[in-house]
């Protein structure tokens, strides 16, 4: 008979006590820190930290500025090349490896306060439009002013670009007549190539400013360009190469190395071991090879380099690179904004890491240690104390070392011979390129007809009536050249007629006619005798 009772009793008991303990819990949630008191998923105390501000502060919070602050903040705890991208800028930030970003199609310059148009693409948008080299953008969509004392790059940047087929109608001057054009903005193409040429008899050159999603296809078509003019040797430029894609780099490395060596590989406390390694015939696995490398060569193309030093199969000419041997990987966040994550280490097929020290140091620090080299005395004479990394020998002998950028095979030092004041804040003006540009449209008829390099250096080759000319017109800005003398001069009027190449042929002419007079080309073409 008891137990038929507990029977009839026991549930009745056990839904009492939930219902008691229902209502005390919900009495002790609102004097609970947070309100999470019986929570099933408690979140962190940043989270608590988070809702206390957001729900008792004493003023409004813009909760969008708090997380990226408190972000970028625990980001500063890890490695320099992690990094938050907030929304509005990853767009923009994506489109500098893309190869391509959605605009009209021009360079410009702001001279005198006023946009002028220095270059149009061709086949682009502006071109197809009929915008010519020399016209002066005044606005656009008739309230946005593009010229005028408060005319901003960034911002002009941000209103010639759109969303491709949209229209923007702009109000310029040609030759002093008012005129206006609508153009369609579209896909303009950014190259990663800077030139491919023939530098030398049976001897090529490629420069390469970052490695973007087409820089292997804009490669591969450099360079069968050049094979077909019988290149035999290649001079390989990545000074100023901040890096991008590996794979990218990895893919050109395959033609500069045979059978199935391994070029790189990457590995973190969340990654297993990933290799790389040559899976093709490569189209230059014979000919001389040099690289050209400083201070500011970075990423991949230290993974470029460093396969081809560690099998032997480049000389490497310049100074120390940069020494970034980390591997991000950017996650897009729920906001639109992404976090560029580093989640491995790169290693080079001897297995150096080539990553330079960080801890301890804020990112500025990081940064900027490539100032404490000038300050050292290392890129005027090379590394002045041993290498501190762990050493390697390659399959010829030769020693190489981790823990710090890739070491040339070859130094040359940065010259640091000081320019004179009026030079320094002539450039810092702009004013050469300025004066180029207003040369070149004085005589564009003559200018624009140019074939070649060669014939640019016959018939402009700038001297003293040039000189006089560029004194003349940078005086109007307060800059005065009169006691400017020797070197000064000399590197003045050479930087002149390359700019006058870049103004013609891009940035190909430009090099064309800078690597003349360039010292580590020169020592690169020596070598590759």
């Amino acid at each position: 008979m008891g137990s038929k009772k507990l029977q009839v009793w026991l549930p009745l008991l056990l839904s009492l006590m939930m219902v008691v303990g229902m209502m005390i819990g919900y009495g002790l949630r609102d004097k609970t820190v947070g309100n999470k008191f019986l929570s099933s998923a408690r979140g962190s105390s940043l989270q608590e930290v988070m809702d206390l501000v957001k729900g008792k502060y004493v003023d409004p919070v813009k909760t969008d500025s708090l997380n990226q602050a408190i972000i970028t903040d625990m980001l500063a705890h890890l490695d320099p090349h992690t990094v938050y991208i907030p929304a509005t800028d990853v767009r923009e930030v994506n489109e500098e490896l893309m190869g391509n970003f959605q605009g009209i199609g021009i360079e410009f310059q702001v001279f005198n306060d006023t946009l002028n148009v220095v270059k149009v693409v061709e086949g682009g948008p502006s071109a197809k439009a009929g915008l010519q080299v020399g016209d002066e953008i005044l606005s656009a969509d008739d309230s946005i002013k593009l010229s005028g004392k408060n005319a901003n790059t960034d911002d002009i940047r941000k209103h010639l670009r759109g969303v491709a087929g949209s229209p923007v109608k702009l109000a310029l001057l040609r030759e002093g007549k008012p005129l206006t054009i609508v153009v369609n903005r579209g896909n303009i193409p950014v190259p990663t190539i800077d030139a491919a040429y023939v530098i030398a008899p049976q001897t090529g050159y490629i420069r390469i400013n970052k490695f973007g999603e087409r820089t292997y296809e804009e490669f591969m078509q450099s360079l069968e360009k050049l094979q077909k003019q019988g290149i035999q040797k290649l001079i390989l430029d990545l000074r100023d190469n901040g890096g991008g894609y590996m794979n990218e780099a990895v893919s050109i490395a395959d033609e500069f190395l045979d059978e199935d060596k391994l070029i790189v590989y990457q590995q973190g406390f969340n990654q297993p071991k990933k290799e790389f390694r040559c899976q093709k015939d490569g189209l230059f696995e014979k000919g001389k090879l040099a690289v050209l490398v400083n201070e500011s060569s970075a990423s991949a193309s230290e993974i470029l380099t460093g396969a081809l030093q560690d099998w032997d199969r480049a000389t490497i000419i310049g100074r120390r690179t940069f020494g970034k041997g980390l591997v991000q990987q950017q996650f897009g966040l729920s906001d639109g904004s992404a976090l560029r994550l580093t989640i491995a280490r790169y290693y080079t097929p001897l297995g150096r890491n080539i990553q330079k020290p960080y801890a301890n140091k804020t990112k500025q620090e990081y940064e900027d240690e490539w100032l404490q080299r000038f300050h050292d005395g290392e890129v005027v004479h090379g590394d002045t104390s041993k290498p501190k990394g762990m050493a390697f020998k390659t399959p010829k002998g030769h020693l190489v070392y981790g823990g710090g950028g890739i070491t040339p095979d070859i130094f040359v030092p940065y010259d640091t011979t000081q320019s004179a004041p009026a030079i320094v804040k002539m450039y810092y003006k702009n004013l050469l390129s300025n004066f180029v540009y207003q040369y070149y449209m004085h005589n564009k008829t003559s200018l624009s007809g140019m074939k070649s390099v060669e014939e640019l250096g016959r018939k402009f080759n700038p001297g003293e009536k040039e000189w006089q000319e560029l004194s003349n017109f940078v005086s109007g800005d307060s800059v005065y050249l009169n006691e400017v003398r020797g070197k000064d001069r000399v590197e003045t009027l050479q930087r002149m007629q390359a700019l006058m190449g870049k103004q013609i042929w891009s940035t190909e002419g430009y090099y064309e006619i800078v690597n003349q007079n360039d010292e580590i080309v020169k020592k690169a073409l020596s070598v590759l005798q």
